[in-house]
């Protein structure tokens, strides 16, 4: 399992666009949102917190078509399906490279795209910690669209629509973290829950994810 994150770690930077891509994006609509509303407007740092977590999700999204694409074209996932490593195993490690490659990155470019947003003082901590919980979910949710849009042509846009709505929950709770912490509010039920989400993501979704993937190389 550990050198199948690795080559996938390799792969990520080698091809190059996934992890300059993701970050670009949110950069630009980070950048680009406070002219829209106004650099001093009391409403853009009210909206910041959901806003950042609206902007993780989206950048996390660009990537999210190559975690199988590029294994099932040259043939590497049929290898891996009869390999003695479970299919289980291999969706956690190209879903943790996947986390690793964009969202770690964009978990940490959000407090500093925080400053553009006039995000409160104390919404930095909150915002980094609430990405870091949540967004492993999304790595993993994604894996499951990914799994279930492989071998499509132009599945990209397919699997966008499979996975936003299964988004919603991590969305929800990861906002609301971010935004109680800015304001000094008990994150406590939010936090529980999110984290909540997370854990019975990475519990049940991989089982699932692989059985669709047998179901496809058949």
């Amino acid at each position: 399992m550990i050198e199948l994150l690795v080559r996938d770690l390799k792969l990520a930077f080698r091809a190059g666009g996934g992890v300059g891509l993701s970050i670009a994006f949110f950069l630009l609509i980070s950048v680009l949102l406070p002219f829209g509303i106004g650099a001093q407007s009391p409403l853009l740092s009210a909206i910041a917190p959901g806003f950042l977590w609206f902007g993780a999700l989206l950048a996390c999204l660009l990537s999210l078509e190559r975690l199988f694409a590029l294994d099932w074209e040259d043939g590497t996932l049929d290898l891996l399906a009869i390999a003695p490593l479970p299919l289980e195993a291999v969706v956690l490690a190209k879903a943790l490279a996947h986390w690793l490659t964009t969202c770690l990155p964009l978990v940490l470019a959000a407090p500093v795209l925080g400053i553009l947003l006039n995000l409160e003082t104390n919404g930095y901590f909150w915002i980094l910690s609430s990405l870091f919980l949540g967004t492993p979910a999304l790595s993993i949710i994604g894996a499951f669209g990914a799994a279930l849009t492989v071998g499509l042509k132009r599945g990209g846009l397919l699997l966008s629509l499979l996975v936003l709505p299964l988004y919603i929950p991590t969305l929800i709770f990861g906002a609301e973290v971010a935004r109680r912490g800015a304001i000094g509010m008990n994150v406590t039920t939010p936090l529980l829950l999110l984290m909540g989400v997370s854990f019975g993501v990475i519990a049940f979704v991989p089982f699932v994810t692989a059985s669709v993937l047998r179901i496809n190389l058949r």
